[in-house]
């Protein structure tokens, strides 16, 4: 009653909320206990639909407190039609409900109908698209095949176009192993023999390189030396010999910076004393004096040429040599690429050919499934729609069927305990009216004389044997027309239980059938209506547009 204080969230605790003990005082009706129906999770907290329903609840109990009493026919007449008019009310508004649920119901199968498509349709172009890559895929493998068969060939073809004539030649070692490029020193892995085979044992592996602790021991072995930098400053450069001559370099790197010096005090004075431009013309730098060579004798001329020529042909040669020897070691290699390059352009061809008439063979199809894939998606949204509506008609039919016999069952049950009660009524009229008529009779025939009482006598006995006569055929009128209603309730329900698809579905044909042929009647006789007033209608509009005129 004080409070709490918890380390745990609300979601962790019971979220029910306590409904306490109550008591209601003698002679009240709390609208409170009406609700009493409603827990949590099933209509608390309350929504919009609750609120409605206490609405409607209220406006009942508001309704049935405005009925008028049972005490005249007239008011009983009044009550029955008031309370006919709430149950077709009712009814509307159940019907109402069912079309929204039936609503709600439509959309979700719509949903799922769509989902169900688009999965359809991912489904099925996952599929066509395994079914292009494992397409290509085994043509990629026969393309291969195709051209290692060619190669091949080729290669044969190539040997033996050597050796024309079927002579057989031993084999040369001396050759073998002086060209570098045999198979001695470079072996083809079509003959069985792979370069990269067993490479693994030529892989160091050492435990000062491949573990922590041993790079930490190697590191601890090395000097300190090798792990430690030391920089040592830089010493002149010693420009002069133990005899105490200069040094060439020293020389010419002092001559050098002279003259850059030099270079720099010129540039400098240039731009010190340089006048205007637009003052004073300026006067061109006068050239150097031209250098004149000694011409050469015309022997001497000629020697240098021939050596210069003689010079220019042993390096020709010795290239062309150069390049004749390795042309003759890679012979083979060379013809060998000459033909793949030719099988290259051609296969390039080709694949260029394959790729056009698949991509026009790609588009085709894909016109064509997006052909079939819109006539399905319109067949389909035309059954669904159509199924849609039988359905719908079907399941509202149904259940007014199963409402209707419901409320005939309630409507007998009504009657017959309406009828119990005007025979428990009228049999205590008929007891108080006999009482009275018998007291009536009692005191007319006291005071009448002895000629009355014999026709007194006569009357009483036969009004006594009437009214007993009365009363027991209303009594066995009324138990036969109970046993009746209970063998009638009995069959219904039997039928209600042991009714089969095929009769079930038969009662639906019957009421399609009783449904739709008077609707497809009326809607005719509605057009034929409607087209005869039509004339009328023309008729009066030119009248009227004639007079307005």
């Amino acid at each position: 009653t004080l409070g709490t204080q918890t380390d745990y969230r609300d979601g962790e605790a019971q979220t029910d909320p306590y409904s306490p003990e109550y008591v209601i005082p003698g002679g009240s009706v709390l609208e409170l206990l009406t609700l009493a129906t409603l827990t949590w999770g099933r209509g608390l907290p309350a929504g919009l639909a609750e609120v409605e329903m206490i609405e409607r609840a209220r406006e009942r109990r508001a309704w049935e407190a405005t009925l008028p009493a049972m005490d005249s026919a007239s008011q009983i007449a009044k009550r029955r039609k008031m309370m006919d008019e709430m149950d077709r009310k009712e009814w509307d508004f159940r019907e109402q409900e069912i079309e929204k649920l039936q609503e709600v119901q439509l959309e979700v199968l719509k949903k799922l109908l769509r989902k169900r498509e688009e999965n359809q349709n991912e489904l099925d172009t996952k599929r066509l698209n395994d079914q292009w890559q494992n397409h290509q895929k085994s043509k990629e493998k026969k393309r291969k095949k195709i051209q290692r068969d060619s190669a091949l060939m080729l290669r044969k073809l190539i040997a033996e176009r050597k050796n024309v004539m079927g002579k057989l030649e031993r084999r040369n070692i001396i050759k073998d192993y002086t060209d570098f490029g045999s198979q001695i020193y470079a072996p083809l892995s079509r003959t069985g023999y792979f370069p990269d085979n067993h490479s693994e044992c030529y892989v160091v592996k050492n435990f000062y390189l491949n573990t922590y602790a041993g790079l930490c021991e190697l590191e601890a072995s090395l000097p300190r030396s090798v792990t430690e930098v030391q920089i040592k400053a830089p010493k002149p450069k010693c420009t002069i010999t133990k005899t105490g001559f200069i040094k060439r370099t020293a020389r010419l790197e002092v001559m050098l910076a002279q003259v850059h010096q030099a270079l720099l005090e010129k540039k400098k004075a240039k731009e010190l004393k340089k006048p205007l431009r637009f003052l004073e013309k300026e006067k061109p730098v006068p050239r150097p004096p031209t250098p004149i060579l000694e011409q050469p004798s015309l022997e001497e001329e000629e020697t240098e040429l021939a050596v210069i020529c003689l010079q220019k042909l042993l390096r020709g040669r010795a290239i062309q040599n150069v390049m004749f020897e390795g042309k003759e070691k890679r012979l083979e290699l060379i013809q060998e690429l000459r033909t793949t390059h030719t099988l290259q352009e051609d296969g390039q061809l080709l694949l260029k050919a394959e790729e056009q008439m698949t991509l026009a063979l790609q588009q085709q199809r894909n016109l064509q499934m997006h052909k079939l894939s819109s006539v399905e998606k319109h067949l389909a949204r035309e059954e669904g729609r159509v199924l849609a509506n039988m359905f719908d008609f079907l399941s509202k039919e149904l259940v007014r069927l199963q409402e209707e016999r419901k409320i005939h069952a309630f409507v007998m049950l009504a009657e017959r305990q309406r009828r119990m009660r005007e025979a428990e009524e009228s049999g205590l009229r008929q007891v108080e009216e006999r009482q009275r008529q018998e007291e009536d009779k009692i005191f007319k025939q006291a005071r009448q004389g002895d000629w009355w009482e014999g026709l007194s006598i006569d009357s009483y006995l036969e009004d006594i044997i009437l009214s007993s006569v009365e009363t027991t055929a209303e009594k066995q009128a009324r138990e036969e027309v109970q046993r009746m209603a209970v063998e009638i309730n009995d069959i219904a329900y039997e039928m209600e239980s042991c009714r089969t698809r095929l009769q079930s579905e038969e009662i639906v044909a019957e009421l399609v059938h009783n449904f739709m042929i008077p609707e497809a009647e009326k809607m005719f006789i509605r057009e034929k209506v409607r087209q005869s007033q039509r004339k009328h209608i023309y008729a009066a509009h030119q009248i009227i547009h004639r007079g307005t005129e």
